[in-house]
C-alpha cells in the first residue's frame, strides 16, 4: 500500500511506482519507455511498476499501487483507444446497416426469379449465393476495425499512445 517500503532484489520486477529510499540498481524500463538499455537508479530516483531489476538491490517507498501505477494508466489508454471508433469505422457501420439488408433482399429476389424463370431451384440457389459473395461487405466491415486495432497496437509497441481511434486516423 501507499507508503510501504518494498525491497527489490536482482531479477525482481517492481510491484509499485515509487521513490528509491536506498540502494543502487540497473532497471530495465523497456516495457514502459521502450529504452532497451538498463537505467541506473539510486536514492531519490522515481521507479515504476513492471520495470525489472537487472543488477543491484533497492528499497522503494510505494507511491502508487495497483490501478494507480503508470503501467495501469497506459493499459487503460490503450484499451480506450482500441474501444473507440474512428470516423471511418462509423461510416462503414452506417453503410453496412443499409447495404446488408439490401443485398440480402436482392439475393432472395434473385433466388425466387431464377427458380421461377429457369425452373431449377439448384441453379437459383447458385445464383443467389453468387449475389451474396459478389456484394459481400464483410471485407469493409472486418478490415476497418482490424486496421484501427493493428494501428493502435503497433503504436503502443513503439511507445505511441492514441487517446482514441479518431486520433489514429488523423495521424
Amino acid at each position: 500500500k501507499h507508503g510501504d517500503i518494498v525491497v527489490v532484489r536482482h531479477g525482481d520486477s517492481l510491484p509499485v511506482d515509487g521513490e528509491v529510499v536506498s540502494g543502487e540498481a540497473w532497471l530495465d524500463e523497456s516495457m514502459l519507455t521502450g529504452e532497451s538499455r538498463p537505467v541506473a537508479k539510486r536514492a531519490g530516483d522515481k521507479v515504476y511498476a513492471a520495470t525489472r531489476n537487472q543488477d543491484g538491490m533497492l528499497k522503494v517507498r510505494a507511491q502508487s499501487v495497483g490501478s494507480e501505477t503508470q503501467l495501469a494508466e497506459i493499459v487503460r489508454m490503450v484499451a480506450a483507444a482500441q474501444g473507440s471508433k474512428a470516423p471511418i469505422q462509423r461510416l462503414a457501420d452506417r453503410i453496412s446497416a443499409v447495404f446488408v439488408p439490401a443485398v440480402t433482399a436482392l439475393a432472395l429476389l434473385t433466388f425466387a426469379l431464377s427458380g421461377w424463370l429457369f425452373g431449377s431451384w439448384t441453379t437459383a440457389l447458385i445464383h443467389a449465393v453468387a449475389v451474396l459473395v459478389i456484394a459481400c461487405p464483410c471485407a469493409l466491415g472486418l478490415a476497418t476495425p482490424t486496421a484501427v486495432m493493428v494501428g493502435v497496437g503497433n503504436g503502443a509497441r513503439r511507445g505511441i499512445l492514441f487517446r482514441n481511434a479518431a486520433a489514429l486516423e488523423q495521424a
